[in-house]
């Protein structure tokens, strides 16, 4: 029986960012933040694939239980986010502008 192929394409943005079409994703079992593995052939064609995951960042997981035991430990520290304290953070950031679609500087090519 003959193999059924389906093709799509995306584009490159200036930061050489694209989007994984809607077909592809459905195929790999992609989500958000999932990792995706690219194979080089010989004769230049990429396969694409769903990346495995990989070990974790033993820092960041030595952190995280650190704290996941504190507040276990010791509940009546956890305090919420107050107002005051939201209005500090966006005040730190206010004048921050972040344009996603620039294109990247010639040393971050």
């Amino acid at each position: 029986m003959a193999q059924v192929a389906l093709e799509t394409e995306s584009t490159l943005t200036d930061r050489f960012q694209t989007t994984v079409p809607s077909p592809v994703r459905q195929a790999l079992h992609l989500g958000k933040k999932d990792k995706i593995k690219y194979v080089i052939q010989a004769d230049g064609s990429v396969l694409m694939s769903r990346a495995e995951s990989t070990d974790n960042d033993p820092v960041l997981d030595k952190f995280l239980s650190f704290l996941a035991n504190d507040m276990q430990q010791h509940p009546e520290k956890i305090q919420p986010l107050t107002a005051s304290m939201r209005n500090s953070v966006e005040s730190l950031i206010d004048s921050i502008d972040i344009d996603l679609n620039a294109p990247l500087s010639e040393e971050d090519e």
